[in-house]
């Protein structure tokens, strides 16, 4: 044990140049992290994970559409009519520029929003005023004028904008009716149409099985848009989930065809170094603020991508319980030998088994995503790609 590091997991930010279109991402991304680690001194190791956000991805692929794709495609399969468009987020970056093209596609868009949040948890209302009105969310359905009555202007405790007033002018702007509803059953938009665009991320299939079993005559999701090229990208597995404003008239889609990409970085690491390491695009992470009591993941998951070493989940024993149980009459290098004895014999599946109690169980990808998302931030840090180190060590490594 005496030359066991004193260092575990390191979450390294690598500072990258700014990736365009066409760019060979597999010779960047490999290259700025050899760069990384000759320039800072630190070795490349087996089982290191590489990380790569989308963003990067989908910008290298070129993967953008426009407003008018949106309209398009959603013209073609509504009909051009009154759309109900239920259960969309609150957001400028995620939502707005989505619903410019939607508004453009219909003569009229039924906007039917969850409350007292959204799905990501956006508040429209607080849940203590939704006590104070006597209002029973899972069942009633308020109009604009009832929710004003009811609870008046609400504004985004982060960004200061009243999302109903937002939403209601973007869809005025592109030359739609609008009339906007508050509601948490999706079947209260078929009071109102029976073409319906469900904009929900996490649980959109339950929502379009309620929609057609309900009697609905369309009914599409956000990941059924853009499923095909109309004159730019496309996702066909996601759609317009995952897309981000780029421009005032163009989305940046969800990355596509990158398993290639994920294993090219792999395989070029290990002719560089001999070594054996991971490798993921990710997007947001899946953790929920505190604060806010906002859940970060609007994309539809947190790694579109990953090599194979990635699946599954941790495999860990609770260094707490075994200390207080299992050896509670052990102290000192007597202590330390016996918990890394149990270590080293333990299951390859440790599902049920009392000493992995407390232990984190969710996807490795999440886990990782997360703490890449946390590591890189979405601002002006300048490191797209992250180098995590330690991840898949343990007490006695």
């Amino acid at each position: 044990m005496a030359n066991t590091r004193k260092v575990g997991t390191v979450s390294r930010g690598i500072r990258c140049p700014i990736f365009r279109q066409g760019d060979n991402l597999g010779e960047m991304v490999t290259a700025t992290v050899l760069e990384a680690a000759e320039c800072e001194g630190f070795e490349i190791r087996n089982r290191d994970v590489i990380a790569i956000t989308e963003s990067v991805v989908a910008r290298a692929q070129g993967n953008y559409a426009t407003v008018d794709d949106i309209a398009s495609d959603i013209k073609t399969k509504f009909g051009g009519e009154t759309v109900g468009v239920i259960f969309p987020i609150l957001s400028r970056n995620r939502f707005a520029i989505c619903l410019r093209g939607i508004a453009r596609g219909c003569k009229k868009v039924v906007l039917m929003l969850s409350y007292p949040s959204d799905e990501v948890g956006n508040e429209l209302v607080s849940l203590d005023k939704i006590d104070e009105a006597g209002v029973n969310p899972y069942s009633d359905v308020l109009s604009l004028e009832k929710y004003r009555e009811l609870f008046g202007e609400n504004k985004h405790q982060f960004t200061g904008v009243d999302y109903v007033d937002y939403y209601c002018g973007l869809v005025r702007e592109e030359g739609a009716e609008v009339e906007i509803i508050f509601a948490n059953q999706a079947k209260a938009i078929l009071d109102y149409t029976d073409c319906v665009l469900t904009c929900d991320i996490h649980t959109r299939a339950r929502t379009k099985r309620i929609l057609k079993a309900a009697g609905a005559k369309i009914v599409l999701g956000l990941d059924d848009i853009l499923t095909a090229p109309i004159s730019g990208g496309y996702n066909e597995k996601y759609g317009l989930l995952g897309s981000n404003k780029a421009t005032e008239n163009t989305v940046k889609l969800f990355p596509r065809d990158s398993q290639d990409l994920v294993l090219d970085i792999q395989k070029r690491v290990l002719d560089a170094t001999g070594k054996h390491v991971e490798v993921m695009v990710y997007g947001d992470g899946a953790f929920k603020d505190p604060q806010g009591k906002i859940w970060e993941l609007a994309d539809p998951v947190v790694s579109p991508f990953h090599t194979e070493g990635l699946i599954g989940t941790p495999n860990e024993l609770k260094l707490k319980y075994l200390a207080d149980n299992d050896f509670g009459d052990l102290s000192g290098e007597e202590l330390k030998n016996a918990i890394s004895e149990s270590i080293k014999a333990k299951d390859s599946n440790l599902v049920g088994n009392m000493a992995s109690e407390g232990t984190t169980p969710r996807q490795l990808t999440d886990l990782i995503g997360s703490l890449c998302d946390l590591t890189s931030g979405s601002g002006d840090k300048g490191t797209p790609v992250i180098l995590v180190q330690g991840y898949f060590d343990n007490y006695t490594t």
